[in-house]
């Protein structure tokens, strides 16, 4: 997801803030942990919006939420700032994506060496994920919130995490994550039911963020960009010769990445360049908004 957003600290300096916070949480042991702030509030960091949303849906007044990677960053290439990390010191959860997300791979880790009694939780824990690349590059698609279906699964698995630092407040959870699942499964019955009666089969996107989506829902998605890349000249003669094979009249960005490859592409074979975000806070009306228009597309 090639944002534009990249913070210009150095990570010799990050390296050296956390090594500081480190110290001042140190001089302040106990004060983090499995127990709740002294607000009386369950602190949890979270990796992307979309995960900001399950958990204050689930927790309600009991939690206040740490947002590791804002709006309109990539958490492909973001760094987070001192300050955010010198916050996440003091977190008693932290509900990773767990699906590979790069973010993640290069900092989960130094995160939690800041805050050992945090408990962190794995939020693809269930999900089936997809495997990409080949050989010694395979890896698994980041991306498996983009599906209602996985999304059912990081909300259980964030309701029982909450649950085991705060058990006090556990039936809370408990109902307030039962009420999100009923919204999540008629999501995914309308979902289903959209792109179904569009008879949509394929859907072309510079970034290739909707591969969970696309399994669960019938389709197959078309990634313009190559392995993170800008595409070479001789894929996009590629892709404008399937688009008009196939009738492909609109191109999906995202407000995360550049929309350049997408627009030359739209030129060539009189397409609609459309933006839908992968990482939007308000996940139901997002996804609803996803849905509909990829359903359109794929419309006569």
């Amino acid at each position: 997801m090639g944002s534009q957003d990249k913070s210009n600290i150095t990570p010799f300096s990050l390296i050296a803030a956390a090594f500081i916070v480190l110290l001042l949480t140190a001089a302040t042991a106990g004060c983090a942990g499995t127990e709740p702030q002294q607000d009386g509030r369950v602190v949890v960091a979270v990796t992307i919006p979309p995960e900001q949303e399950f958990v204050e849906r689930i927790g309600g007044d009991h939690v206040r939420v740490i947002l590791l990677v804002p709006p309109g960053a990539d958490p492909h290439t973001y760094e987070p700032p001192p300050g955010v990390l010198a916050e996440v010191a003091e977190a008693d959860m932290y509900a990773v994506v767990g699906s590979g997300i790069e973010f993640e791979l290069a900092w989960q880790e130094k995160i939690a060496a800041l805050n050992p009694d945090m408990l962190v939780v794995d939020c693809s824990s269930g999900v089936d994920l997809i495997s990409t690349g080949e050989g010694g590059q395979q890896r698994t698609d980041p991306h498996i919130w983009l599906s209602p279906r996985n999304a059912k699964i990081m909300v259980e698995n964030i309701r029982e995490g909450l649950a085991e630092v705060d058990p006090a407040n556990a039936e809370d959870y408990r109902r307030n994550a039962d009420a999100y699942l009923e919204e999540l499964d008629a999501l995914d019955a309308e979902i289903a039911g959209a792109l179904a009666e569009s008879g949509v089969t394929k859907v072309m996107v510079y970034h290739s963020s909707w591969a969970y989506l696309a399994r669960d829902y019938g389709f197959v998605e078309v990634p313009i960009e190559e392995e993170g890349k800008e595409p070479s000249p001789q894929r996009i003669e590629h892709l404008i010769t399937q688009a008009k094979e196939e009738q492909i009249r609109v191109i999906f960005a995202s407000p995360e990445h550049s929309t350049r490859s997408a627009e030359v592409i739209a030129d060539e074979i009189g397409a609609t360049v459309v933006t839908v975000s992968p990482l939007a806070k308000d996940y139901l009306a997002n996804m609803r908004h996803v849905a509909s228009a990829f359903a359109e597309s794929g419309r006569p």
